[in-house]
């Protein structure tokens, strides 16, 4: 797949952001490791959008951070290169991408849904 979002990346970032993506059912799980300034988050970024662009459900997606500032900033950069490839059709799948956040809020959000299952009362919580 030949995509225009896709030319601002160097080489090694491609190869990640398009890893798999053309058998997404039998593809291996992938780990980047980079140093700081490198290009992750940009990288991270046009793979959980290039995977929904090739047909992947955001809403099986998971993208964890450490900040707010970099979740935030993850998400706003997945929905602009989502909506660069798909133009007027990206509807509602950046909003999709329902679990995206800290790993602090998407744990505290897993065990306020299943506070029941694993013995806990779903109404407490630390301010």
């Amino acid at each position: 797949m030949t995509a225009a979002y896709l030319a601002k990346l160097n080489a090694e970032q491609r190869l990640a952001v398009e890893h798999g993506c053309d058998a997404l059912t039998e593809t291996a799980p992938l780990l980047i490791i980079a140093g700081a300034g490198s290009g992750k988050t940009n990288t991270l970024a046009n793979r959980v959008a290039h995977l929904i662009v090739s047909g992947a459900d955001p809403r099986r997606m998971m993208l964890l951070t450490f900040s707010r500032r970099a979740a935030a900033e993850m998400q706003r950069r997945v929905e602009r290169v989502t909506a660069q490839a798909l133009g007027p059709k990206v509807g509602a799948m950046a909003d999709a991408l329902s679990w995206s956040g800290t790993f602090h809020a998407i744990g505290a959000r897993l065990l306020r849904e299943y506070a029941l299952d694993i013995g806990l009362d779903p109404q407490l919580h630390n301010s």
